[in-house]
């Protein structure tokens, strides 16, 4: 882990409009600035361990992360991901429920836990939109829930890179819709992981909706997506699909 001595005004950060601190004001954004700093970890460095104290909160700035449950027996279970803008973290609770673990390299935007506690307080602003990103996390896992136990492989497959996809043009405010290209931060085995398949479906769908012209590929991770409306009809969803958070 490096802790980044480069200070990223509020105003200037790329996530600036979907962080928690979407809402603030001027006051309020300076209060904010006294009490972060910029964390950075590789791809497969551990952010967080499921028990350890949490000793700051933040939000992804860049790259994505993982948050996966280790059961007693040793098995373990990715069951969801950080995205850009994704707070990590949660005021009251001293202690983390996941590992969290960077998936790609990932630029973090850290608070020191206590203080955010009491900011949280005193900042109706910060407390709203913590609430309202805590309210879309619980209806996309509702939605993932209904991936996990109805979908068809291929609707899994599809579903994810519209997942994806749609976040990142959220993030550059690029229009959801036409033609949309992102650089997927799973490998199939993650991604078989992931969805509760085996490698060999998850290949074997990537290929199948490559060959349908539903996507193309370049290289392993680039996928371009020439029409979403289409990729969101091979998910089972439409273009108001509710995993987009």
């Amino acid at each position: 882990m490096i802790e980044h001595s480069v200070h990223v005004q509020c105003g200037e950060c790329p996530i600036r409009h979907r962080a928690v601190c979407a809402r603030c004001d001027t006051d309020e954004l300076s209060r904010l600035e006294q009490i972060k700093y910029y964390r950075s970890f590789q791809a497969g460095q551990t952010i967080i361990w499921s028990g350890d104290r949490m000793e700051f909160v933040g939000s992804v700035v860049s790259g994505i992360a993982s948050l996966t449950q280790t059961m007693e027996d040793g098995r373990r279970q990715m069951v969801g991901l950080l995205l850009p803008s994704d707070f990590v973290g949660r005021p009251g609770r001293p202690t983390a429920a996941f590992d969290v673990t960077a998936t790609t390299d990932l630029v973090m935007c850290c608070f020191r836990k206590k203080p955010f506690e009491e900011l949280m307080s005193t900042t109706p602003h910060v407390a709203q939109r913590l609430l309202e990103m805590t309210l879309d996390e619980l209806d996309a896992a509702r939605e993932w829930m209904l991936l996990l136990g109805r979908k068809t492989a291929r609707e899994k497959i599809a579903s994810l890179i519209s997942i994806i996809a749609r976040r990142d043009a959220a993030l550059h405010h690029r229009r959801a819709s036409g033609a949309l290209s992102v650089d997927l931060p799973l490998t199939r085995e993650e991604m078989a992981d992931y969805l509760g398949l085996t490698l060999e479906t998850v290949s074997r769908q990537i290929s199948a909706l490559k060959r349908d012209g539903v996507i193309s590929l370049e290289g392993n991770r680039h996928v371009t997506v020439p029409d979403i409306d289409r990729l969101l009809e091979e998910a089972g969803d439409d273009n108001d699909g509710g995993m987009l958070v």
